[in-house]
């Protein structure tokens, strides 16, 4: 596919290079800035233009009439709408655009006719919806949904003294009599899709996927929290903020904002009136222990600096027992900011990758199953993938011990018209069941891609 990327920020680069691992794309970025560009294409193999995306002559140069879809991800909602409106009237491509302030929600669907967008992406909106999943279930670090909220792939920590240390992955449905299924290990550095014999061990970072009635089970079998949060703090009022009160308010979660700004702390007053709206400064240890953080049941850091959240977080989870989720903007420093605990780490522009990865692939397989549903799961060295299984598929109606499947790769779940199925060699996948499919390998697009 001709794929063009308007907005060079992180982003634009996570975004080239994800779509460059990829299979038949031909990959163009746009930018205004030379030397971001020119790093772009001197470190993956894509093409770019050096200007902006709303000027006719660059983006003809772009190759806007031969693309197939055209991304706007540049730092202004405005421009990318308007890129997205130059490139319907000068090519046929599909297009998307990031659309991040709050006054433009109740005019997306307006915008997305109007202008003839694919897809809008708000990342503080999406990043805000997973923290607000994350609450419900605090037990877990990060929580993926499939199937239409039905099933899930939760990652947790097995702590010190548990009972799953040295519990092979197949004595959880043996032994424990629990609905779920290991889809992936991280230890230290390595990264693992288990077999049954695997072993498990304290400190392992271990990936579930189970049916949304289910996990509580398992979760008490083994002795975690399975109830969400009556109270939350969070530092920083900025959009995801205003998102994320919006959600958890009207979950009856009693909310605390601690913001700097007295204007933004009076936008957030007359929006959220059921909110407790703070005038101070979130990084004053003093203050945070008077508003309540000894007590509180989640500490979440949401102020535009990574610094001041990852010691925030830091201190939280020193002085409480909070559920911690810290927010990262700069994807750079993951490898560092992954060995300290900060709780649930987001990158909302992780999500948005994510998010618009998992279209292009969907409107790349024109033909047979698209993808339903996609997640970066293992810190990101793995994918989890929904699909339907369309008429006449290579592996429908064949027992799964008998399919030739790829290296690395486990299919996680079975769902039959809301049936929750853990696969065993002797099943059958059948025409029309949602297969979710685990795999460390990159660029999948039809169900048939898990065969050798």
């Amino acid at each position: 596919m001709n794929i063009i990327i308007a907005g060079c920020g992180k982003v634009g680069q996570k975004l080239a290079e994800r779509l460059n691992d990829e299979r038949d794309h031909n990959i163009t970025v746009v930018d205004v800035r030379s030397s971001v560009v020119h790093d772009l294409i001197n470190q993956y193999d894509i093409n770019g233009v050096v200007g902006s995306s709303i000027n006719i002559d660059d983006i003809k140069e772009a190759g806007i009439k031969d693309a197939d879809i055209l991304i706007a991800v540049t730092g202004s909602d405005e421009l990318n709408m308007l890129t997205c409106l130059l490139a319907k009237k000068l090519g046929n491509c599909r297009t998307i655009a990031r659309v991040r302030k709050p006054e433009y929600v109740r005019t997306l669907d307006l915008f997305k006719e109007e202008l003839g967008l694919a897809m809008i992406i708000n990342p503080e909106r999406a990043a805000a919806r997973v923290i607000a999943r994350i609450l419900r279930f605090p037990s877990a670090i990060q929580i993926d949904t499939f199937a239409k909220g039905r099933i899930e792939i939760l990652k947790f920590k097995i702590p010190e003294n548990s009972v799953l240390h040295n519990y092979k992955v197949q004595d959880i449905v043996g032994v424990l009599k629990c609905d779920v299924l290991v889809c992936g290990v991280e230890r230290g550095c390595e990264t693992y899709i288990p077999g049954g014999n695997f072993v498990m061990q304290s400190g392992d970072l271990v990936s579930i996927v189970a049916p949304i009635n289910g996990e509580d089970a398992f979760f008490k079998k083994i002795g975690f929290k399975t109830y969400g949060v009556k109270n939350a703090i969070i530092v920083g009022g900025g959009d995801t903020a205003y998102y994320l009160a919006g959600r958890l308010t009207e979950s009856g979660i009693s909310v605390k904002i601690i913001e700097q700004n007295s204007e933004r702390c009076d936008e957030l007053c007359n929006k959220f009136p059921k909110a407790t709206i703070i005038n101070g400064d979130g990084t004053d240890n003093r203050l945070l222990m008077e508003e309540g953080l000894g007590t509180a049941e989640a500490f979440i850091s949401l102020t535009n600096i990574d610094e001041e959240n990852i010691m925030l977080s830091l201190y939280a989870k020193s002085k409480s027992n909070a559920k911690i989720v810290t927010k990262i903007n700069r994807i750079a420093y993951d490898n560092v900011i992954n060995t300290l605990d900060l709780g649930s780490v987001i990158y909302p522009k992780n999500i948005t990758a994510e998010n618009i990865i998992r279209f292009v692939r969907a409107k790349k397989n024109s033909f047979g199953s698209s993808i339903e549903t996609m997640h970066f799961i293992l810190d990101g060295k793995a994918e989890a993938l929904e699909f339907i299984v369309p008429k006449n598929s290579p592996i429908a109606d064949v027992p799964i011990g008998e399919l030739n499947l790829k290296s690395n790769l486990l299919i996680a779940c079975i769902n039959r018209g809301g049936k929750f199925i853990i696969p065993r060699g002797n099943d059958i996948i059948r025409t029309g069941d949602s297969v979710i499919v685990v795999t460390q390998k990159s660029g999948f697009d039809d169900i048939s891609d898990i065969l050798r």
